[in-house]
């Protein structure tokens, strides 16, 4: 049986960066991923010619001097072939059919939506140095305080409210927020406010995909002497005297391991060790308990050649007023959208292919709850047909040439996400986040069993910068923060 120092489950981006990050330590590590491909929802597909994203569209904080430059040249990602968005607006929010812009640069974030706003003035200005502030204290987490969890007991909806006065200008502020569930009973300020702090300091997309993300993770563990191993299912964690010392995979292969790291949902983690001397009922209930945050339809679009100009900024567009109710309503149609277009090859001004992501609740879904890929049925099929043209619909009222441009439609629905990525529910975000419950709702690493550690979205904060933070709180576990901080760029 070979032997590893950590043994990781799940090629997230959770799991490639703690992979990284303890190899570069000189940690032995095998990372088991179930797929074929890597990276979670970085992951790529091709059809007919094009390469789609799965989850991953763009990015924030990469400006030079922001700290995910910081992370990602720690990471030797920053030679990827990176595009910085519109400065003026990497974000066009539509509401009622009007347009707003949400540019980088706080100061010029503040006098763009003050010509729209200009009684709020004021107001946004507040709004902006808060936001500035988080972003300018991001690495304090990393530091003896730890992050700072009394933002995570307040409530973004209610901080909102009480720092800007109008409720259009809050529901511009909220519109480019479909990188997170608004939910205004629950959602903390500091997941609001670092999400859209991240993005107004600078916006990027990524020539290639997400999977160049995880690849190039990847080929730096195994260049660093780590062992990277797809189609390795993991099926079960053996624990002995307290610890886990075994990790079985495909049902018959064994690694033994001094540590394990899980990149899956907690609930799937534990589901690996149906009987534990230290796991108690008691915290698999709990766990098993908190509501996941809902899932994406989303709509890829091939596009005919030269019909649709390329647009270096996202579309939000949204018809309801009310942008934080986040609960499920069975008879609603497509009402927001995120839309998203490709980088086009280097010096041509049209776009190959365009993404089309609307919220979907589980329970949208949850019928086919007990099939696979490809073996829905037609009732499944026409529901996604059904979906996908109000989508498009939504999308055409923006861009007038969509309609007459399409050469293929294909669709994904949190179930998709969920068989392609080990994805509970297909979720998002991961883990509900609640303010008003935040010993509950926000998972540290550690687990009742010592040597077995979480990552992932599903502990405190998600998206890539979140992730990005959370692999180093898992990894300062085994090595000590102090230990990781001296590694990182200056």
């Amino acid at each position: 049986m070979k032997q590893y120092d950590v043994a990781i489950i799940g090629s997230g981006l959770g799991g490639l960066q703690c992979g990284y990050i303890l190899a570069k330590k000189g940690y032995n590590v095998c990372i088991l991923e179930k797929e074929h491909q890597l990276g979670g929802c970085l992951q790529t597909f091709k059809r007919n010619g094009t390469f789609f994203d799965t989850g991953f569209h763009y990015v924030g904080g990469l400006e030079e001097g922001q700290f995910l430059h910081t992370l990602f040249s720690y990471f030797d990602l920053l030679d990827l072939p990176w595009h910085k968005m519109d400065e003026s607006g990497f974000a066009e929010v539509v509401l009622k059919d009007k347009s707003y812009f949400i540019p980088s640069g706080f100061d010029r974030f503040v006098d763009t939506l003050s010509n729209d706003f200009p009684h709020q003035q004021r107001h946004l200005k507040n709004y902006a140095d808060f936001l500035k502030h988080i972003g300018e204290n991001v690495a304090n987490n990393f530091k003896a305080e730890g992050v700072n969890f009394s933002l995570f007991e307040q409530s973004a909806y209610s901080f909102l409210q009480n720092t800007i006065g109008d409720s259009t200008l809050q529901s511009v502020l909220s519109g480019a927020s479909l990188t997170m569930e608004l939910c205004a009973e629950k959602l903390p300020l500091y997941t609001f406010a670092q999400i859209n702090s991240t993005f107004i300091q600078s916006a990027w997309r990524l020539n290639g995909g997400g999977s160049l993300i995880a690849n190039k993770l990847a080929d730096s563990i195994r260049t660093m002497g780590g062992t990277v191993l797809t189609k390795a299912k993991v099926t079960r964690l053996i624990e002995k005297n307290g610890e886990i010392t075994t990790v079985e995979y495909n049902d018959t292969e064994q690694i033994a391991t001094k540590y394990v790291i899980s990149n899956l949902h907690p609930t799937l983690a534990l589901s690996l060790i149906p009987e534990s001397e230290r796991i108690r009922n008691i915290y698999r209930k709990r766990i098993a308990a908190i509501p996941n945050t809902y899932g994406m339809f989303t709509v890829q679009l091939q596009l005919e050649e030269n019909i649709v100009p390329y647009l270096n900024r996202n579309i939000f567009i949204h018809k309801e007023e009310n942008l934080w109710d986040c609960s499920y309503h069975p008879t609603e149609k497509v009402s927001a959208a995120l839309i998203s277009y490709q980088l086009p090859k280097q010096g041509e001004k049209y776009t190959a292919n365009i993404d089309i992501l609307t919220p979907m609740h589980w329970q949208e879904i949850e019928k086919w709850n007990d099939t696979t890929v490809g073996r829905r049925g037609e009732e499944y099929l026409a529901f996604k047909q059904k979906k996908a043209e109000e989508c498009i619909a939504l999308a055409a009222e923006r861009i007038p040439e969509l309609k007459n441009s399409i050469n293929k439609i294909y669709t994904s629905t949190p179930l998709t996400y969920r068989d392609y990525t080990g994805t509970m529910q297909g979720s998002a975000y991961g883990i509900q986040k609640d303010c008003n419950n935040v010993l509950q709702t926000i998972l540290t690493p550690k687990t009742p069993i010592s040597n077995l550690l979480l990552t992932g979205q599903n502990l405190n904060l998600h998206g890539i910068f979140g992730v990005t933070m959370t692999s180093f709180f898992t990894c300062a576990e085994i090595v000590g923060m102090e230990s990781l901080v001296r590694d990182l760029p200056e």
